[in-house]
């Protein structure tokens, strides 16, 4: 079996939440092509294709790359702080709905993760309890909300509700320019700022506290979370002053090393060398497949590098599909015979 932990839907409508003129949130319409739809915010437009929509479609192409199950999240750029919490919680109840009815087409196939409006960290612990009635399997939120740390006090009614009713964060770096630190351009943003965004998403969570005060709290961060894994060993050297995780008689609490291996860690990270890595440190039980699909195309087949690695039988099944379920605690499905979704109810065509 293999499970695509980072996959993401876009509605096939929506229309703009926000009262501003300057502000009206995420919209999506139809676009000259009518397999696409076209997202716009404030900043962007984006020309989404009929895959991010349409659950038959995304059932072809899972079909054509092997992929089993996918656990499906909001493109980011839904994922809209700017708004006030009334409004941005109006926009997670519309996607959540939608995300809702494309994964009951198929349900044994198509998992559905959540948003909530951070910028109302009140709202969004609310609205928790709403998500798992809607039976969505985890909450996708962004590595930093308006530039504000996740560790910050402001989030921790979030955090416990999270912990006590067990429902999975997956974060997902976000852009930033880092206060015009980084120059504009898809290599400086895609390829460096979201990564360094979700490596500080989980320095914040691994040093802030909220490991340590929320120990049953299941965390998930997108891109192998940056950096962050290459400069751990450095970070659990200030904790305890030895090299390669040697015992400490020096470090106090819990260490970072420790802390951070309760955590999952999505594999994608373009180049053999680099997951590898991240397996060595941070053990094949905490690491998850993860595509960006479809706004990047997969690998064909998918995990085709993660294959390449020669892995032990039994660490490759963890990684492949165990640890997806693992992370989202819920038992395995029993799969469906490949083909069409069995209803196309809520999911516009």
């Amino acid at each position: 079996m293999l499970v695509d932990i980072h996959a993401h839907v876009i509605p096939g409508a929506l229309d703009p939440v926000g009262k501003r003129e300057e502000h009206r949130g995420p919209r999506v319409r139809p676009c000259d092509d009518e397999h696409a739809r076209l997202l716009e915010t404030d900043r962007m437009q984006f020309k989404a294709a009929d895959a991010f929509y349409s659950a038959e479609r995304r059932l072809e192409e899972m079909e054509a790359s092997g992929v089993d199950a996918e656990v499906v999240s909001p493109m980011p750029p839904l994922l809209d702080y700017e708004l006030s919490g009334e409004e941005g919680l109006e926009l997670s109840r519309r996607v959540n709905e939608f995300i809702a009815e494309l994964c009951r087409t198929a349900p044994e196939r198509l998992l559905g993760m959540a948003m909530l409006p951070l910028q109302a960290p009140d709202l969004a612990a609310a609205e928790l309890a709403a998500v798992t009635e809607l039976g969505l399997r985890a909450v996708e939120i962004a590595s930093n909300v308006q530039g504000r740390s996740l560790h910050e006090d402001r989030f921790e009614e979030f955090w416990a509700e999270a912990e006590r009713l067990q429902v999975p964060i997956f974060v997902h770096g976000m852009p930033s320019d880092f206060g015009g630190r980084v120059p504009p351009g898809l290599l400086a943003v895609a390829g460096f700022a979201v990564g360094t965004d979700a490596g500080l998403a989980a320095t914040s969570i691994v040093c802030g506290g909220v490991a340590e005060r929320h120990p049953e709290l299941r965390l998930a961060f997108s891109h192998g979370a940056g950096g962050f894994p290459m400069i751990l060993p450095r970070a659990n050297y200030f904790w305890g002053k030895t090299w390669n995780e040697e015992p400490s008689a020096e470090g106090e609490g819990v260490s970072p090393a420790e802390l951070a291996k309760r955590f999952f860690y999505d594999g994608l990270v373009m180049d053999g060398r680099a997951l590898r890595y991240l397996i060595d440190l941070m053990g094949h039980r905490q690491v998850l497949v993860g595509s960006d699909f479809p706004a990047m195309p997969r690998e064909q087949p998918c995990a085709r590098t993660l294959r390449s690695l020669e892995l032990a039988p039994e660490a490759l099944e963890e990684i492949t599909w165990h640890n997806a379920f693992r992370f989202l605690g819920i038992e395995p499905p029993q799969l469906i015979a490949p083909g069409a979704a069995t209803s196309t109810t809520g999911v516009t065509p």
